[in-house]
């Protein structure tokens, strides 16, 4: 008998603790052994989520399978695990009680008699009173503590320029200047104002300086400089409550769900100034006068001139796994300039990374065109969307790409190794004809592997993030048939979110992902239960058309054209 085990906690802490989530697996792998049950790889699912919405992915998952029978119990170490929300946790029970799986907790017995569902129900219930009533102990606190003049604890209280003293003590809970990274900060107030440098400018001349950042590892980002140049704490003034959080309203990858991300400002009267707090690094003149100075430079900025990409949101790299970004762009012809949008991968700009990705850019209207004429040709032929939905999801079946993620991963760790006994070999020998080709070797092995990691990341994600909505799909159907030369901007936008369309660029390849087939006819595979991604590759051809197609490969791809 098969068993799949959930263990969840609430907060980020807790996850990078590890602590509490390796003691649930552990406890619910022992019950699962002691009852005879097997759990195959990939059945173990752990979340960091609050167990007061079931709006989490993981436990999605989990019931995805209980409705396709995949599994005959599950196993988890509490009740307030699975849901804290006591009539969320009657309606898990009744689902896997109607799908005849067995739901096995660690620490307390099941009963599914009337009896045991309203010791559930009671449970649930002190489950979800006593998360309310941590919540507001602890807002409680955090704002007590700001009257008292000192700043809550978390990890805004560590700002870049000061060292921050935790305790509730004298002279606890305040920062002070650190003076090592304070002078950097002055240099940023005036390589803006006096220098009149943008932000951009400012952050490449950090990364040039090797500036330590405030986290001590990795580089300088435009959006680190910007929080710097913004915040009056450098000037002395420290406020409290200036925003809570909900549902973001721009999400780098559509239809993803999270945790609420999005941040709201308070209106200010609900601000608490903490005086005393943070010392002034610069004044409050220099502050506001690089606030000026970056309301001028965001008037100025090129990105200002705005044009419509219907593909933001919708369109990665293959390669490197970021987003493409929309721009304008200028191209020279017979003496004169003319404007066109185009899409680029954002691992190419020096704002993301010092180390630039190697894909290419594509014209925005020829790659927009190419993309709908797909989704066109397939709208157009409603029955066949729905037949192939179908028979995927019939045919669905557990995929195995964790394994080989865990199996490239392992791969990477060795070929890591190999390179440091080259190394050490070199050393020893000298041998440096020998070395390098060696080393150059391992490099194009390391490439590859980290190619194919990749792309695998892109497919356990999709799967992840992907619902099955038959009603949107055939609402876009109907929407396309009805007027397929008619439908605006923004209807087509509605249109790529339905369809839950995502594009792959790899040089001239083009792999379209979705939640139909975009080739009406081919043979395609399903690469998961529920992402059931389609795929169009062709090369772009000068009129904006894809070029012959076939399935994918790591090899044989066209030859890269000249950037356009």
């Amino acid at each position: 008998m098969k068993a799949a085990l959930y263990a969840r906690v609430s907060t980020e802490d807790q996850e990078r603790e590890g602590t509490s989530l390796q003691s649930q697996e552990k406890a619910c792998l022992k019950k699962a052994s002691e009852l005879g049950y097997e759990v195959p790889d990939g059945y173990l699912l752990k979340e960091v989520y609050s167990g007061l919405t079931l709006d989490r992915p993981r436990l999605t998952q989990l019931r995805q399978w209980v409705r396709n029978k995949e599994i005959d119990a599950v196993v988890l170490y509490s009740t307030d695990r699975l849901s804290r929300d006591p009539v969320h946790l009657l309606l898990l029970v009744e689902e896997l009680d109607k799908a005849k799986v067995a739901l096995i907790f660690v620490t307390e017995p099941m009963d599914n008699s009337m009896e045991g569902q309203l010791l559930s129900f009671v449970r649930g219930w002190a489950s979800k009173l006593e998360a309310i009533k941590i919540k507001e102990r602890t807002v409680r606190g955090r704002r007590e503590r700001a009257l008292s003049g000192k700043l809550p604890a978390g990890s805004h209280a560590r700002l870049y320029g000061y060292t921050y003293i935790r305790g509730n003590g004298i002279g606890e809970g305040i920062r002070y200047v650190n003076e090592e990274e304070a002078k950097w900060v002055r240099e940023m107030y005036r390589w803006l104002i006096e220098e009149r440098l943008s932000t951009d400018a400012i952050t490449y001349r950090l990364r040039d300086l090797s500036v330590p950042t405030p986290s001590g590892k990795g580089y300088w980002i435009r959006s680190t400089v910007l929080k710097i140049l913004r915040n009056p704490a450098y000037c002395g003034k420290t406020y409290a409550f200036t925003c809570t959080y909900g549902e973001p309203t721009h999400r780098l990858k559509p239809n993803v769900k999270r945790k609420n991300t999005g941040i709201i400002w308070r209106p200010k009267e609900e601000w608490i100034e903490i005086p005393g707090a943070t010392p002034s690094i610069i004044s409050e003149d220099i502050f506001n006068a690089a606030q000026e100075r970056l309301e001028e430079n965001r008037k100025m900025a090129t990105r200002n001139s705005k044009n419509e990409y219907l593909l933001h949101g919708h369109i990665y790299c293959a390669r490197c796994g970021r987003a493409f970004w929309g721009a304008p762009g200028i191209k020279p012809r017979n003496g004169k300039q003319y404007r066109y949008p185009f899409y680029h991968c954002s691992g190419k700009s020096k704002k993301v990374t010092p180390v630039r990705c190697d894909n290419r850019q594509h014209n925005a209207e020829r790659l927009e065109r190419l993309v709908w004429t797909e989704i066109e040709k397939v709208l157009s032929q409603p029955e066949m969307v729905f037949q192939e939905l179908e028979r995927r999801r019939v045919e669905q079946k557990t995929n195995p790409w964790e394994r080989d993620l865990e199996r490239i991963t392992i791969q990477l760790e060795n070929r890591q190794k190999q390179k440091r006994r080259v190394w050490k070999a070199f050393e020893i020998t000298g041998d440096e004809e020998t070395f390098r080709k060696d080393i150059t070797l391992l490099q194009e092995e390391v490439q590859a592997l980290e190619k194919e990691k990749v792309e695998l990341k892109n497919r356990i994600e999709g799967n992840e993030q992907f619902e099955f909505d038959i009603d949107n799909l055939k609402k876009a159907c109907e929407l396309v048939v009805s007027n397929l030369k008619g439908l605006g901007f923004e209807e087509k936008r509605l249109t790529l979110q339905a369809l839950q369309i995502r594009v792959l660029v790899d040089g001239d390849c083009i792999t379209i992902q979705g939640a139909v087939p975009l080739q009406v006819g081919q043979v395609v595979n399903a690469e998961s239960g529920l992402n059931l991604p389609a795929r169009h590759r062709g090369r772009i051809s000068e009129v904006g058309r894809p070029g012959p197609s076939g399935p994918l490969s790591r090899s044989g791809l066209p030859p890269r054209r000249a950037e356009e």
